[in-house]
């Protein structure tokens, strides 16, 4: 049996999530707006109320690469000079 819910929701930023849901069920989120949800009660209500479009792992994941690998090309196109004012490179992201 599955452990998470792969969707898509936007994050509205204030009260998007409360430390209340962080308590009461897994809650993660990724590039391209996708959120990883314990499967439970709570999480599924969560899912529910932010109107989120439920995916598949692989379909979540297929989002995620694409963000990163944007970010990372965006990185490559930088200038030595700029990059050395950044982080660095964004690193590939594996959903759980």
């Amino acid at each position: 049996m599955a452990l998470f819910i792969y969707d898509t929701s936007t994050n509205t930023v204030k009260g998007f999530f409360t430390a209340e849901d962080r308590v009461n069920f897994h809650l993660r989120g990724f590039p391209g707006d996708v959120w990883v949800i314990g499967k439970n009660e709570q999480g599924a209500y969560w899912l529910a109320e932010k109107n989120g479009v439920e995916k598949t792992k692989a379909e979540a994941q297929a989002l995620v690469t694409a963000e990163v690998e944007a970010a990372q090309a965006a990185w490559d196109a930088l200038s030595d000079e700029e990059k050395s004012r950044t982080p660095g490179r964004p690193t590939d992201i594996t959903l759980p």
